[in-house]
């Protein structure tokens, strides 16, 4: 991929309870204003490389054991999360990890700490109502009481908020109804465009992904197997059959289907 790297991964690995393995080697890059797709099933690894990343995975008794991670071209290992908010990462966590006990607008307000130190404007919350009109219809609301899309819609404006540089974004689309995930990648693709923050994006749904990712890559078992431009992806046999569900003449077919053992070896081997 051309261009000046946000994000730089190198060969990292990450085990859990010191004795579980779970990235192996991994190694990716995003680019100053591009969007870039991390797909995989159940398990693979992708959403620890995004608390890697935000320097969370001690939360959850992880730990980095090799490679290096860098932002914006510093080794983020001393970070604690909240310095790396300030330098302009958000994560967008599964779930979306909203507090529901506050309204919309308090919600925005407690994003606002990430600006703390920085020499940047004053909180846009106009910005964040403009990309999410139903946001300020429901601003004095409390976000409990919100729909699961427009929940996800308050977690990706508290990132707004907080004017990142670069946003991870892990599945936006979860648990929420075809339509609204259209609106929702509708509005991130708007966000990377207009505003030129970069994002890594870590998803299941893959023609979604694809339809706004610049490049993607593809996780079995901690370890990167294809990556690519989307352009080349959704031209690739093996992610047409396993990730879009598109087979050859026998029509669809699921990556569980009855001959995968043989294409994942090739894969990993």
């Amino acid at each position: 991929m051309a261009g000046t790297a946000v994000l730089d991964v190198n060969n990292v690995e990450v085990v859990y309870n010191r004795t579980v393995q779970v990235l192996r080697g991994l190694s990716l890059r995003v680019p100053q204003g591009q969007i870039v797709a991390l797909l995989g099933s159940n398990g693979a690894g992708k959403s620890t490389l995004l608390k890697a990343v935000s320097n969370l995975l001690a939360l959850e008794d992880g730990a980095v054991t090799g490679g290096a991670i860098h932002f914006q071209g510093d080794d983020i290992a001393s970070l604690a999360p909240h310095g790396l908010v300030r330098r302009g990462l958000f994560h967008v966590m599964e779930g979306r990890r909203i507090f529901e006990d506050l309204t919309v607008e308090e919600n925005l307000t407690a994003a606002t700490f990430a600006l703390t130190g920085r020499k940047l404007p004053a909180a846009d919350f106009d910005l964040v109502y403009s990309y999410f009109p139903r946001l300020h219809e429901r601003r004095k609301g409390l976000a409990g009481y919100l729909s699961g899309g427009e929940q996800q819609m308050l977690a990706i404006g508290r990132a707004l908020i907080a004017r990142p540089s670069l946003i991870l974004l892990d599945e936006p689309s979860l648990g929420l109804a075809p339509k609204l995930v259209e609106e929702i990648f509708t509005i991130i693709a708007r966000i990377n465009a207009e505003q030129g923050v970069s994002m890594l994006l870590v998803e299941q749904n893959a023609a979604v992904a694809f339809a706004v990712a610049n490049y993607g890559y593809i996780l079995e078992m901690g370890k990167v197997v294809i990556d690519g431009p989307v352009e080349k992806l959704v031209r690739d046999q093996d992610v047409r059959e396993f990730y879009l569900g598109l087979g050859g003449a026998g029509g669809e077919r699921s990556y569980r289907d009855i001959k995968h053992y043989k294409r994942r070896k090739r894969w990993l081997s």
